[in-house]
């Protein structure tokens, strides 16, 4: 089992959800964040006043998968949110060791399903 996680921009997340969904992964978790990286944002005017905005919107999606899901979660995410630009995000992959379904108490991947 493995836990996918991706930073990404708020306005791809629909474009993820869409492609999570047509690699037949229809259960993931999506969380607001801020986050600064490589883009390291951008200059603002507030009230006349010059400032740099440097911690920017970001969008965190977890997606537990089996083994066999793992690439495809992955290529669904790059095929959503890459374009080319700085600030697109990252994919982590780590072990999961454990998944407890609480309704059921099913373990493992039986309950990742």
């Amino acid at each position: 089992m493995k836990l996918v996680t991706a930073m990404v921009q708020p306005e791809v997340v629909p474009l993820v959800q869409e492609e999570l969904f047509g690699a037949q992964i229809n259960k993931f978790s999506i969380t607001a964040g801020v986050g600064h990286g490589t883009q390291k944002g951008y200059q603002a005017t507030f009230r006349g006043v010059q400032t740099q905005v440097n911690i920017l919107k970001r969008v965190r999606i977890d997606v537990a998968v089996n083994e066999d899901f793992v690439e495809r979660a992955v290529q669904a995410i790059l095929k959503a949110a890459q374009t080319g630009q700085a600030g697109d995000g990252k994919i982590f992959v780590t072990d999961l060791h454990d998944c407890i379904r609480i309704r059921t108490g099913e373990r493992g991947s039986q309950a990742i399903g």
